[in-house]
C-alpha cells in the first residue's frame, strides 16, 4: 500500500512572518453595520406556466438568477461586474432597472436559489441594488437552497423565508424589514411576519456584516491552533448518522453538541475549487489573511469549467487561480491544469478524498464524495477562502434521512436510473434539505453507481448523500494502492432518522427525465414509445464519467453492432470524468472482445473530447443552441442550463448510447439485446 498522500496540517507561515506578528495584527476596523429599517417595494416571481394561476414561482435555479455566461471574473478588482450585469438575465430581463427604481423585495415561491454553489448570485443581486445605494431583502418560502442561504449570511445579504408572506405579496406593496429583529412588514396590507429564525451563529454572522468581518476575528487564533480530530467510541456514537459521526470527529470546538440545528465549525480535510469558484475564494483569503501570512489550507484548484471555450476573459478567469497556485507553490495532485480532469472525479482518484473525510468544495456536485464514505458538501467561494485561511467552515448540521436499497438490481439499470427514480418519488419537495445517508443492502452497487447518487443529491437538494464506508469503499482503495488512516465509520445502532424509507431495486427499470427536472422522471421504454428525437447525445460529465459508465455505454454499442447497429444516428460526443479516465478507455478491455472503450466509441461515429465542465452548464462548441434537445448522462436539464433555449433529456450512459444507435429516446430493450448479468452489469 502506498502511503496515504492526504492529510490535514496547520498553518503554515509564509517566509518572516511569525505567529506574534499575525497576533499582533489588529483587525481592520469595521464599519457598524445599520440597524435602521430597511423600506422597498416588492419584485414578484409570478408562475406564468398557466398550472399554478396567482402562485409564486417555485424552484428557481441559482442557473437563472446568474446564467453560466455570467459567471466570469476577468480580474479581483472587477469581481462582480458580470455578475451584475446577468441577474435574471433571462427569467426578468429588466430586474436590474426594477431594482433601481425600488422594487429591493425579491419574492419568490418555495425553494428559491437551488442548485448550483455559485456565490455570483447572492453577490450579484446584492450589488445591484447597492450601486443605487439600496439595499436589497430576499423574501421566499419553504426550504431555500442551503448554498446560497449560506452564501447570503456571509455576504451580509438579507434573507427570509416567510412564506406567509410569500403568499400575501401582490405586484407594488411596500415592505419594511427590521435588521435587529427580523420582522418583516408588508405595510400595504398592514400585516407582520416573523420569518424562520436562524441558529445563533447564523445570526452572529449576519449581525457582524458577513465572513470577512468572522474571518478577520478569528484568523489569528486558528494559526496558531492545530487541527485535532477525534473519533467516537462506539457508544457515543450510539444515536449518531455517519455524517453526525464524522461531524463530531471533526468538530473545532471538541464541546460543541453535534445535533441537527447547530452550527458547528468543523475542520475540513480538503477544500477544492474549480477555475470558476476560485477566484472569489482568493478574494475572501486575502481580506482574510491580509495575503501576506499563511499558505492556504487544504486547498486544491481544478481547471475544468471554462477552460477550452477559446474567449479572452474566461483565460483571464482561469489565470487568477494559476497565479494563485503558482505564488503559493500548489502542484499536481493539488493544482489541476486543463484536461486533467473534473474535480469530483479527479481529486478521488488522486487519494485525496477518502473515507471519513469531511470535504466543502465549492461545488455543489462536491456531494459525490459520500460515494467514497466522505462527508461532502457544496459550498460558495466565501466559505472556500474562509476555509483556506482558518482551516475550518461554519457547517448548519440538517435532518437525516436513510433511504434503503434492497432487491436485486435489474437489466441495463444503473446508478443513474436509481437517482432518477428516487428524485421522481420524492417529487417537489425532493429531500427537504436533509442529510441522506444510503444502505447498499446487498452490496451490489459499485462506487461509480454511487458516486451517480450521491453526486446527483445536489439536484435532490440534500445537505450531503453519503453511503458508510464498507467492503466495497475499501477493495476500491485497495485496488489503487491507497492506505486509508481513518476507520471506515458506519452509523450508530440507534442512529435517528427523520424519514426511513426503503427503495426496493427490482422495481426500478432504465429511466429518463424530460426537460425541466431531473425529477420528472419516467420509464425509458415508455418514453420509446413517444419517438422522441433529438439533436445530440451527451456522455460524460462529474456524474457519469467513469471508466464504469463509459464501458457501459460501449457494451451496449458492441452488442448493437452484431444486431446491424453500426452509426450513430446524430451527434455523439463523450466527456470522460478525468484525464486518467481518458487514456484507460485506449487500453484493451477484455469484456469488449479485446477492444477498448475508445475504438467501440468511436467505431459508430462518437467523438471524444477533453475532460470538462462545459457543455453540462452550457459552455463551449458543445453547448445546444436554441431549439435543440439533447439525450444526456450529465446532472442538470434545468431550463436555459446546457444552452439558452436547449433542451436536456436524462438517462444512464447505457441508455444514451441505445438511443444514439436508434435516432430515439430508448433503453438497450428497444435493441433486442440480451442481457447477460456476468457481462454487461458492472
Amino acid at each position: 500500500m502506498t502511503d496515504v498522500r492526504h492529510r490535514i496540517d496547520g498553518a503554515r507561515l509564509l517566509p518572516g512572518v511569525e505567529h506574534e506578528a499575525i497576533a499582533r495584527r489588529a483587525p481592520a476596523a469595521e464599519k457598524a453595520r445599520s440597524t435602521d429599517a430597511i423600506r422597498g417595494r416588492a419584485l414578484i416571481f409570478w408562475d406564468r406556466s398557466g398550472r399554478r394561476p396567482g402562485k409564486k414561482l417555485d424552484a428557481i435555479d441559482t442557473d437563472q438568477i446568474t446564467p453560466a455566461k455570467d459567471c466570469v471574473s476577468e480580474s479581483l478588482e472587477t469581481l462582480d461586474e458580470r455578475w451584475k450585469a446577468g441577474s435574471f438575465r433571462y427569467l426578468m430581463p429588466d430586474f436590474r432597472a426594477r431594482v433601481h427604481a425600488g422594487e429591493t423585495f425579491v419574492i419568490a415561491g418555495d425553494r428559491f436559489a437551488i442548485g448550483s454553489s455559485r456565490e455570483m448570485s447572492p453577490a450579484g443581486l446584492k450589488a445591484v441594488a447597492e450601486e443605487v445605494g439600496l439595499e436589497m431583502v430576499i423574501v421566499c418560502g419553504n426550504n431555500m437552497g442551503d448554498i446560497f442561504r449560506r452564501n447570503a449570511f456571509n455576504l451580509g445579504l438579507q434573507v427570509v423565508q416567510s412564506p406567509g408572506a410569500v403568499d400575501d405579496a401582490k405586484d407594488g406593496d411596500a415592505f419594511s424589514f427590521d435588521p435587529a429583529s427580523r420582522r418583516l412588514a408588508n405595510e400595504t396590507q398592514g400585516k407582520t411576519y416573523d420569518p424562520l429564525p436562524l441558529t445563533p451563529k447564523e445570526d452572529e454572522i449576519r449581525r457582524s456584516g458577513g465572513i470577512f468581518t468572522i474571518g478577520r476575528r478569528e484568523f489569528a487564533e486558528s494559526v496558531r491552533r492545530p487541527p485535532e480530530l477525534a473519533w467516537p467510541d462506539d457508544e457515543t456514537a450510539r444515536q449518531m448518522t455517519t455524517t453526525e459521526r464524522i461531524v463530531w470527529a471533526h468538530r473545532v470546538d471538541k464541546d460543541a453538541e453535534v445535533t441537527p440545528g447547530a452550527t458547528l465549525r468543523v475542520y475540513a480535510d480538503l477544500l477544492p475549487a474549480s477555475d470558476g469558484t476560485a477566484p472569489f475564494s482568493i478574494h475572501t483569503f486575502n481580506q482574510i489573511t491580509g495575503g501576506d501570512t499563511i499558505y492556504p489550507r487544504q486547498i486544491a484548484v481544478a481547471n475544468d469549467h471554462f477552460v477550452f471555450t477559446r474567449k479572452e476573459a474566461d483565460d483571464k478567469q482561469t489565470a487568477i487561480g494559476k497565479a494563485f497556485a503558482g505564488k503559493y507553490g500548489i502542484e499536481r495532485p493539488y493544482y489541476a491544469t486543463p484536461g486533467d480532469g473534473i474535480f469530483h472525479f479527479y481529486f478521488p482518484e488522486q487519494g485525496l478524498v477518502y473515507p471519513g473525510q469531511f470535504v466543502a468544495g465549492a461545488d455543489s456536485h462536491s456531494r459525490a464524495y459520500g460515494a467514497y464514505g466522505a462527508v461532502g458538501i457544496g459550498v460558495g467561494s466565501t466559505t472556500l477562502g474562509f476555509g483556506w485561511a482558518t482551516g475550518y467552515v461554519f457547517c448548519t448540521l440538517a435532518k437525516a434521512r436513510r433511504v434503503v436499497f434492497t432487491g436485486r438490481l435489474q437489466p441495463w439499470v444503473s446508478g443513474k436510473d436509481i437517482v432518477l427514480k428516487l428524485l421522481e418519488r420524492w417529487g417537489t419537495a425532493q429531500s427537504q434539505g436533509m442529510s441522506v445517508e444510503f444502505v447498499d443492502a446487498e452490496r451490489q452497487l459499485p462506487i461509480a453507481y454511487r458516486n451517480t447518487i450521491a453526486n446527483m443529491m445536489a439536484e435532490g437538494e440534500a445537505q450531503n448523500g453519503i453511503f458508510a464506508a464498507d467492503e466495497r469503499t475499501a477493495a476500491w482503495y485497495t485496488e489503487k494502492g491507497i492506505s486509508l488512516p481513518y476507520p471506515l465509520v458506519q452509523p450508530g445502532r440507534d442512529a435517528h432518522y427523520e424519514i426511513d424509507e426503503i427503495l426496493d431495486l427490482s422495481d426500478v427499470v432504465p429511466m429518463i427525465a424530460k426537460p425541466y427536472s431531473p425529477g420528472n422522471a419516467f420509464p425509458a421504454e415508455a418514453v420509446a414509445t413517444e419517438h422522441l428525437t433529438f439533436d445530440k447525445a451527451y456522455i460524460g460529465s462529474c456524474t457519469n464519467g467513469s471508466y464504469d459508465d463509459l464501458l457501459q455505454a460501449a457494451l451496449v454499442i458492441r452488442d448493437a453492432r452484431l444486431s446491424g447497429h453500426t452509426k450513430a444516428a446524430t451527434d455523439f460526443v463523450i466527456f470522460p470524468g478525468s484525464g486518467a479516465v481518458k487514456e484507460s478507455i485506449e487500453r484493451a478491455e477484455p469484456r469488449l472482445a479485446g477492444e477498448s472503450i475508445g475504438d467501440v466509441l468511436r467505431s459508430v461515429g462518437a467523438e471524444i473530447r477533453m475532460s470538462w465542465c462545459g457543455p453540462c452548464f452550457g459552455q463551449g462548441d458543445d453547448a445546444l443552441g436554441s431549439g435543440q434537445r439533447a439525450i444526456t448522462s450529465f446532472n442538470r436539464n434545468w431550463q436555459n442550463r446546457m444552452g439558452v433555449g436547449g433542451e436536456g433529456y436524462l438517462a444512464s450512459p447505457a441508455v444514451v448510447a441505445s438511443s444514439a444507435l436508434l435516432g430515439y429516446m430508448a433503453p438497450p430493450s428497444s435493441l433486442a439485446l440480451k442481457w447477460e448479468p456476468e457481462r454487461h452489469g458492472i
